[in-house]
This record gives C-alpha cells, sequence and structure tokens, in this order.
C-alpha cells in the first residue's frame, strides 16, 4: 500500500491523474466529472447505482437524479431494473450519448453462447442498441469464455467498454491471460475500509480504472463516525459522507452511492470543490482494514438460484 500512495504523490494530483474533464451535456457551468478510461471512452465519476430497487423506485427516483444531472446509471441484469432504467433514459428528453449506461451479466450465462445470447437480452431489455459498460458480475462458472463473449460484443459495437466484477486477483489472472482486450474496469466494494491500494498497485500497469460498491459502508453509521473523518467534514464544511465520496473520487474511482433521497443525491454530487491534501489521503489510507463482503472462492447458492430476467421487480 505505501508504495501505491508514494506513487500516487509523486503525480500532480489524484485527479489529474483520473484525467478528469468537465462535461456540459447537463447544461450546468460545473458539468459533470469524467474520467478517460484505457480505450478512451469517459465515463462520469460520479453514478446513481439502482441495486436493489424496485422498478417503481427506479421510475420515481431515477428521474430526480437525471434531473439533478447524474449521467451514469449502474444497472444488472440481476438487479430485474434494465427494463425500468431503459425506459427513464428514453424518456428524459436527453439524448441517449449523453448517458453512460452499465449493465452486468449473471454466471449461468457465462457460456459463449448464451453469454451472446444474454448480451442481446439485456440490451432489448434497456430498449438500447448498445450499452457504454458490460461487466462479468461474479467471478463463477465459464468467465473466461464469457470474457471472449464480451470482447466480441466489444468489436461489433453493441457494448463501448468491457470490464468485471467482484473478481478477485487469481480469477482475474485467468482473464488476462486468455484475453485479447484487457478490461478497461474492475468493479469491487471500495470504501475507507477496503481501499483495494494493493489490487491498484498490481494493475495500475493496465490502466484498469476502477469502480467501487459500497462506497459508503452499506449504511455503516461507525465508518462516518471515524475521527479523520469528522475531522476532515469540519474543516471543508462537508458531511461525513461528502468526505469519504471525495476521498474516493479523488483517489481515482468511480462511485455509484444508492440512494431514494433527493437531498443525498444533491449532496453526493457536491464532492467537486474540495480537495483533500496528500497528508490527509495518507490519513484515511491509514484507516484499518476490514471489508464489508468477502467474495467467497466458490459460487454460494443464491448464484443458481436467480428466477429469470424478465421477471422485472
Amino acid at each position: 500500500m505505501l508504495s501505491y500512495m508514494q506513487n500516487q504523490n509523486r503525480k500532480e494530483s489524484s485527479r489529474a491523474i483520473a484525467s478528469l474533464i468537465v462535461h456540459a451535456a447537463s447544461g450546468k457551468e460545473d458539468g459533470m466529472i469524467e474520467h478517460e478510461l484505457s480505450n478512451g471512452v469517459r465515463i462520469p465519476v460520479m453514478g446513481y447505482g439502482v441495486f436493489q430497487m424496485t422498478s417503481d423506485e427506479v421510475r420515481e427516483h431515477l428521474p430526480e437524479a437525471i434531473a439533478m444531472g447524474y449521467r451514469h446509471v449502474d444497472t444488472a441484469n440481476g438487479y430485474y431494473n434494465e427494463v425500468t432504467v431503459g425506459e427513464v433514459v428514453a424518456q428524459s428528453g436527453i439524448p441517449r450519448e449523453d448517458f453512460f449506461v452499465t449493465t452486468k451479466l449473471w454466471p449461468r450465462d457465462y457460456g459463449h453462447e448464451d453469454c451472446g445470447r444474454a448480451i442481446e437480452a439485456s440490451l432489448e431489455r434497456l430498449g438500447m442498441d448498445y450499452a457504454d459498460l458490460m461487466l462479468l458480475h461474479q467471478p463463477y462458472g465459464a468467465y473466461t469464455e464469457a470474457w471472449h463473449a464480451l470482447e466480441e460484443a466489444l468489436a461489433d459495437g453493441k457494448v463501448r467498454a468491457i470490464g468485471l466484477s467482484n473478481f478477485p486477483r487469481k480469477k482475474l489472472q485467468e482473464i488476462l491471460d486468455v484475453a485479447t482486450v484487457e478490461p478497461h474496469v474492475l468493479q469491487v466494494e471500495i470504501n475507507p475500509r477496503c481501499n483495494q491500494h494493493d489490487m491498484k498497485e498490481w494493475l495500475e500497469p493496465r490502466g484498469v480504472t476502477f469502480e467501487g460498491w459500497y462506497p459508503l459502508g452499506h449504511g455503516d453509521a461507525g465508518l462516518l463516525e471515524i475521527p479523520v473523518i469528522r475531522e476532515l467534514a469540519d474543516k471543508y464544511g462537508k458531511t461525513p459522507a461528502q468526505i469519504v465520496l471525495g476521498w474516493s473520487i479523488q483517489d481515482g474511482n468511480v462511485v455509484f452511492p444508492k440512494t431514494l433521497d433527493p437531498e443525498h443525491m444533491r449532496q453526493n454530487l457536491d464532492v467537486f470543490d474540495f480537495e483533500l491534501t496528500d497528508d490527509e489521503m495518507r490519513r484515511i489510507a491509514a484507516i484499518p482494514q476490514k471489508p464489508y463482503y468477502d467474495v467467497p472462492d466458490e459460487a454460494p447458492a443464491f448464484i443458481a438460484d436467480m428466477p429469470p430476467f424478465d421477471q422485472q421487480l
């Protein structure tokens, strides 16, 4: 971890590392900050996650998020709300190309032919010709075959970028060993108690962008009470949650906190007007590491027990 932090500190700033630009699609002067993936595709660093949201909740709250300036939506076939996500995006009045839509594929579809059909099915549910990012959601089953199907979808223009979610180092290496196109994105748990600096150091030469789920610790109020987090919230006039999100973005990550509260949606966007010092970044990096979720080596029962994905919630 220290070598990763030392390397980061040699660079002008973490935001510069991310190749951040101002995106004016929302029509606001401050716009939405983006990160450039290794293939040149740009992704908004702040997304709106719809994990465990019903279609009715997506229908109610995603339009609120879009009205505030969110343009990155993170869904999955296993979230059972792709149809409604697609409908809300289509009905927003905003051009499709101004959105960044991520979806994910489930392990039961990881055979090469099955994966090809699953890609088409997700696009059909979304009502879109392409997804901006498509990930293999879990590290089980025939994932090397599925990776080749993603590479073909990328070549065919059905996706603009491809990546992995929840893959540990050993299984990620199996993908790298067979990949023609290396992952553009790795989506894993990232928060001050799980900063992924060891994984980042390993993957840094490959230019993989990290996306963080559980960015606020999955509702753990104790995370926001850590003294250094509280101290920095007071210093910068921000909430502890804003300090954590700002830290993660400044550390080079893409985040997509889930909330149904419009005020929290606004607060989550209001994290681009401060920058932590190198010493403050080091102090947060020194928080003891203890992930909220350990990805099992073997597939848990729920991996096989998922109902058909056309059954939208």
